[in-house]
């Protein structure tokens, strides 16, 4: 098997790029497309950006939206290393109020035993949903409450992740397995690492946390443009050196699509530029296609909204959105870009990743 690429965290630069390139995915479902045509896509991008040198792959979680088919990130991700040998994989991120910390822990755990050394665990504090879908996750409508107790979530999940709770706590003798406690126990071989944890956030909340325990970062640039570079502030001004990070390390995400023209590039993202509109006013479903795209009769509204929405895509030809991407990792600082293509076709958003690799003169094999 090659050599895993990088630390675990910090990223190895590939070709000309000037931080490390990685792959955010929703498993997006167009019209026309089925999941199980969108998951075998994922495959398929997941080996491309393995092959060409990519640094990680990430899943996000999503719930009740047609056209993501991304709602069990650790299922997705247990496929993916069985069809992958060395890219880093991850969720960006798993919904830690949407769950019991146990069972993350249990599942990364799972997931790093299938494919060692090789498995990010990113979380969020938000939903990934609307509120009711939220409330049928967490059994509660109380969902003030999740985003409230998150650091108190994630110390107890860490705590199993490490398997290190103290002498008398409730939890002392229960243990995440696969885990450590298997490296302990009489005759037992097992590694005790464990997965990295990243924290995401698209405001200042996790880049704070995030800083003052001095985990890497990961920001939502792709749809919390304005808030990219106050956040990545704030995460390295409260940054404190930790057994994880001794220097803040932030990636964020990116909404990048590259096509052989102009004009090709511009017709797919007003795609995905119409299925927000359709998600932030009630009315979530397929990616539409292309064609239905350019044919839809935008309100004045929803007009300003697209043009507001594409101008925090990078999108073009290879050259023009490597000077995009240039130009937002010089401006924002970021440590590793995370690009994510939403267009309705498998086959836009795989030419898109292979075209940006050949624009850094990314590895060909």
């Amino acid at each position: 098997m090659d050599e895993i690429r990088g630390d675990g965290i910090r990223g190895k630069t590939e070709g000309t790029a000037t931080v490390p390139l990685s792959v955010l995915d929703l498993v997006t479902v167009g019209q026309g497309r089925t999941a199980t045509q969108a998951l075998r896509t994922s495959v398929d991008i997941a080996q491309l950006a393995e092959r060409r040198g990519f640094h990680r792959y990430w899943v996000a979680e999503h719930h009740s939206m047609p056209g993501v088919a991304s709602s069990s990130p650790a299922v997705i991700l247990a496929h993916l290393a069985a069809h992958t040998e060395r890219i880093r994989l991850g969720s960006g991120g798993v919904m830690l109020p949407n769950h019991a910390p146990l069972v993350i822990a249990e599942q990364f755990g799972t997931l790093e035993a299938m494919a060692p050394g090789r498995i990010d665990l990113g979380l969020g504090r938000a939903p990934g949903t609307d509120g009711a879908t939220a409330a049928a996750l967490r059994r509660t409508d109380r969902l003030g409450e999740g985003a409230e107790d998150f650091p108190q979530q994630l110390a107890e999940l860490t705590r199993f992740l490490d398997d290190d709770f103290p002498d008398g706590h409730p939890y002392a003798r229960i243990h995440a397995v696969p885990g450590p406690v298997q490296a302990t126990a009489e005759g037992g071989v097992q590694s005790p690492a464990r997965p990295p944890i990243w924290l995401l956030g698209s405001s200042g909340f996790s880049a704070r946390l995030a800083g003052v325990l001095g985990l890497p970062f990961a920001f939502a640039h792709h749809f919390s443009a304005q808030n990219t570079v106050p956040a990545l502030d704030l995460y390295r001004e409260s940054f404190r050196p930790s057994a994880v990070l001794d220097a803040p390390y932030a990636l964020i995400g990116v909404s990048a699509l590259a096509a052989d023209d102009e004009r090709e590039a511009r017709r797919q993202v007003l795609s995905g530029a119409l299925s927000m509109v359709r998600l932030r006013t009630g009315r979530p479903g397929l990616v539409p296609t292309p064609e239905e795209a350019q044919a839809y009769a935008f309100s004045p509204m929803e007009r300003e909204f697209v043009d507001s929405w594409l101008l925090n895509i990078v999108h073009g030809t290879a050259d023009e959105v490597r000077t995009g991407l240039d130009d937002l990792a010089k401006r924002t600082g970021a440590d590793e870009l995370m690009i994510t293509a939403n267009a309705h076709g498998g086959e836009a958003r795989l030419r898109s990743y292979e075209l940006i690799a050949d624009a850094y003169g990314l590895p060909a094999a």
